[in-house]
């Protein structure tokens, strides 16, 4: 039996109310588990190779980038006039369409329209809106049965746990993992880790819920202003399973989702599965323009919290996002600790700038669990400046306070010292010669963070503020 197959699979964050969620001891518990998180590292990087691959078949993938970034960008300066003609359009071709300012009317608005058709279950297709708005939470205590049908978010359902990435929920899962998730909660064969039985085990078991339910929820990746539309990408085809099969059709999704014309949609479709998978295309890319034939289509449009990110010069850039997942994929910190180490919806670089926006003091550790080095820039297909943003993120904590104590002291103390040249190469000598006769237990102790995992190096002979001093100016003109 394989390491893998033997290890336990790691948990998530631990919540603790409106308490900053602690990233870094949920990452070390994930790191600690380290065949899962080789393999983990390992299909992520994968899906960055399948990316690059994709994006060097394609001699205009640039040029498609700098389109996609400046379509999103006109959309967000005009996303009130965008938004007003989808609704129109969307209308006279039968969908009613609603609007909710945040999580608890979104949920509300969804709960009144399932009670008034006296709808008792709804299947749904995976929705990180859903997510966010903690809807499938919102139902079952309204008594509403909800079953998710795409095969990674229902692996999470039954495990009672949140999706870790957008767009592979259960990514952090081994078969071993879901085989055991599966012989609780569907009567699987036990020890069976087949992947094909354990997705067939899936299918089965939720094909009655489709077939019977009262209701189906789609989330949606573009909403056409042009049409009217909805446009769904999945794999799987439970998503057209989940819209259709039902007569009632609820979608679910975020303001900023809107794009000007069916034109400028073949620009993000060519985009968004390439980022995502390194596949050309989705399985399924399909568009809803009104409801099916004797049944109802519900849009329901929801800000909570877009329109003042809207209003932020800062951080309004991150409302370009189409959830590909390329962030995550390539970073080097998600990899390693796992998506639900963040103890958020959204994880990852993209995660890192969203969840600060919903609460500042409980997310105020994520932007620091990123080493900046630009990659999720540079993968984005809309080319957000994930990297700058979560800067920036840093700044807008430390000036709102939200810095541990331990942290401001440190910064403070560091601050005034780098403020007074002299003062720095001091220490920073004096550091030097100090490091090289302290004892090993002295330097690797408990505040030290640095070196928990990493030895220090061995000091230079000479700062190269002395060496330049030294070689190229004149006594006396080095400290000027």
């Amino acid at each position: 039996m394989s390491d893998l197959q033997q290890e336990v699979q790691p948990k998530g964050a631990k919540i603790k109310g409106n308490k900053p969620v602690n990233q870094l001891e949920a990452a070390n518990r994930f790191i600690a588990a380290s065949a899962h998180q080789q393999m983990h590292d390992q299909r992520l990087w994968d899906l960055r190779k399948k990316r690059d691959a994709q994006m060097h078949l394609i001699p205009e993938w640039e040029a498609l980038r700098d389109l996609a970034s400046d379509i999103k960008s006109h959309t967000l300066d005009h996303l009130a006039d965008y938004l007003e003609e989808f609704e129109r359009n969307a209308k006279a071709n039968g969908v009613h369409v609603h609007w909710a300012k945040d999580a608890q009317e979104s949920n509300d608005i969804i709960t009144t329209i399932l009670k008034e058709r006296n709808a008792k279950s709804l299947v749904k297709s995976k929705s990180m809106l859903g997510e966010e708005c903690m809807l499938r939470q919102h139902l079952e205590e309204e008594g509403i049965t909800v079953i998710e049908t795409d095969l990674g978010e229902r692996i999470q359902q039954l495990d009672k746990e949140d999706p870790s990435h957008v767009v592979v929920p259960a990514v952090h899962k081994s078969r071993t993992d879901v085989s055991k998730v599966f012989v609780k909660t569907l009567n699987a064969e036990q020890g069976n880790n087949d992947v094909h039985y354990l997705a067939e085990t899936q299918r089965e078991t939720t094909r009655p819920y489709i077939l019977n339910a009262d209701a189906g929820m789609t989330g949606g990746n573009f909403l056409v202003a042009e049409t009217g539309a909805v446009v769904v990408c999945t794999n799987e085809g439970n998503a057209d399973l989940s819209a259709n099969t039902p007569s009632l059709h609820i979608v679910t999704v975020g303001i900023e989702k809107i794009i000007p014309k069916m034109e400028h949609l073949a620009v993000f479709i060519r985009l968004l599965s390439r980022s995502a998978l390194g596949s050309p295309i989705t399985q399924y890319t399909s568009y809803f323009r009104g409801p099916r034939k004797g049944g109802e289509m519900h849009v329901v449009l929801v800000d909570n919290g877009r329109s003042t990110r809207l209003a932020s010069q800062k951080f309004k850039a991150g409302l370009k996002c189409i959830r590909c997942g390329a962030c995550m994929n390539t970073c080097p910190v998600f990899r390693r600790s796992g998506g639900l180490s963040y103890g958020s919806t959204y994880a990852g670089p993209i995660g890192l700038i969203l969840s600060p926006t919903y609460n500042a003091h409980k997310y105020r550790n994520l932007p620091f669990a990123s080493t900046l080095n630009g990659s999720c820039t540079n993968v984005c297909p809309v080319k957000i400046n994930l990297h700058e943003q979560i800067f920036a993120w840093r700044e807008t904590l430390a000036d709102e306070k939200e810095l541990s104590l331990s942290k401001r002291i440190i910064m403070t103390s560091l601050g005034k010292l780098f403020a007074h040249p002299k003062a720095y190469r001091m220490a920073v000598q004096t550091g030097d010669k100090v490091l090289s006769y302290l004892p090993h237990f002295i330097v690797y102790n408990q505040l030290n963070a640095w070196g928990r995992q990493r030895d220090i190096p061995q000091p230079p002979k000479e700062t190269f503020h002395s060496w330049y001093a030294k070689n190229y100016m004149k006594k006396g003109k080095a400290d000027e």
